[in-house]
């Protein structure tokens, strides 16, 4: 019996210290969910600013939590007005009030809400509010962006650089002077004498007055221009540089399936938008016919733009405007896509992409492995007053500011000494390009 009486005591004895440990375990996740309580939306803001003569949109959400707000880049500049109104008039009341940390949930509810899908206007201002809780998210773990989209898959993104000029010796100077600062990959874009040209800087083009005074532009004289500027380019630069060229959709999509497999022999890292959107069935004629590694995406807003091209392998590089596609949230998927299919990244970089899009572009480039080459970024003075933390490029590579979320503050004070220019042609809109004939031609 006393033997009995001891093992029962054991054993009562065993459970209340194992409820103990149960009981203070549980205190131990009550506290930390309490401590890791959800944020949640108290206001959307927009921030306007044009430190480069560009206008850049960025979306501000603050949560409910002390200090913890994030950044988002909503930049349309050729449709800039219509961003904060879209943002604050339709975006700010639906998720005021929503949890933070509720990403996917969030983009798909604004996705869904205006009914009609993929706009340019509504993509880049979900991407604001999407990057910014990227942003948030970053912040409230104390990681980079990247760190949560699984660390990094290299050190730093080999970029591009831009060599542009009315003259073939001016654009291969300029690729020299790159070269010597440690790019390994050149866009290479030359005027052609008399005609707009695209990515060649002010043009003397001819005009024509009775149709608006409209800047010309001939097919087939650019197309004798480009390939004489990459003859140039591999007698004066060598082979080892990459070539990159932007054929800005502005050829009919025969003349694009000849240039592509005129082209090969230069070795083009890849060939950009040689059709427009409209005619994307045509690049498989292009595949079917050359191995000219090839781009396309900049002008996309939807999936069924970017996926076939993906899936049936008919483009080498993504290309995709990362605000213009609804963020960085559908982007990664894209991203995923794509290295099943063995199509990498090119994510769209220019000067009408804000600081914090080239952060969002940069968290992709680091932990995607089917990167490709990232357009390179130069931020002014007045860039570098705004935005602090911003991307740093050295020797042909951009490397990530290690600081949680994207690492970028902005200084709201000096955003009113860079205001939208308002008196900008069009309104910042993209303008006009004829053929000799007057025809209007895409762009």
């Amino acid at each position: 019996m006393r033997r009995r009486e001891l093992i029962g005591a054991g054993m009562a004895a065993s459970a209340a210290l194992l409820a103990t440990k149960e009981a203070k375990a549980q205190q131990r996740v009550e506290q930390a969910g309490r401590g890791m309580r959800s944020p949640i939306i108290k206001d959307i803001n927009v921030i306007q600013c044009s430190p480069q003569g560009v206008r850049l949109v960025i979306v501000k959400v603050t949560t409910d939590q002390a200090g913890l707000y994030g950044y988002g880049c909503a930049t349309f500049t050729q449709r800039a007005d219509l961003i904060p109104i879209a943002v604050e008039k339709y975006l700010k009341p639906l998720l005021v009030g929503k949890p933070a940390d509720r990403i996917e949930d969030t983009w798909q509810m604004a996705y869904n809400s205006s009914y009609w899908r993929n706009s340019g206007v509504l993509n880049n201002a979900i991407s604001g509010v999407d990057q910014a809780l990227w942003d948030i998210k970053g912040r409230q773990a104390g990681l980079p962006v990247y760190q949560l989209l699984g660390g990094k898959a290299r050190l730093a993104a080999d970029c591009y650089a831009h060599a542009s000029g009315s003259e073939i010796k001016e654009v291969v100077d300029q690729a020299k002077r790159h070269i010597a600062n440690g790019f390994r990959h050149v866009r290479v874009q030359v005027g052609v004498p008399g005609m707009a040209g695209y990515g060649a800087g002010p043009s003397k083009s001819q005009r024509i007055p009775a149709l608006h005074d409209a800047p010309v532009f001939e097919r087939e004289g650019y197309i004798k221009r480009a390939m004489a500027l990459f003859e140039a380019c591999r007698t004066e630069l060598g082979m080892d540089v990459e070539l990159l060229h932007d054929v800005h959709e502005r050829i009919t999509p025969t003349q694009a399936v000849k240039m592509c497999k005129d082209v090969e022999k230069f070795r083009l890292f890849f060939l950009e938008d040689p059709v427009s959107p409209e005619d994307i069935a045509w690049f498989r004629n292009i595949r079917a016919q050359c191995a000219t590694p090839l781009s396309m995406g900049e002008l996309f807003n939807s999936p069924h733009e970017i996926v076939p091209l993906i899936a049936e392998r008919l483009i080498d590089y993504m290309r995709m405007h990362v605000s213009q596609m609804g963020g960085l949230t559908p982007c990664r998927k894209y991203a995923a896509m794509g290295e099943i299919f063995n199509v990498r990244t090119a994510w769209h970089g220019p000067a009408d992409t804000s600081p914090v899009g080239h952060a969002a572009n940069l968290a992709l480039d680091l932990s995607c492995t089917n990167f490709g080459v990232q357009e390179n970024a130069f931020f002014n003075d007045a860039a570098h007053e705004i935005f602090s933390g911003l991307p740093v490029t050295k020797g042909g590579y951009m490397y990530a500011n290690e600081a949680p979320g994207w690492g970028i503050e902005i200084n709201e004070a000096a955003v009113a000494k860079y205001p939208w220019n308002q008196s900008s042609p069009l309104n910042g809109g993209w303008g006009e390009v004829r053929l000799p004939d007057g025809q209007i031609i895409k762009q």
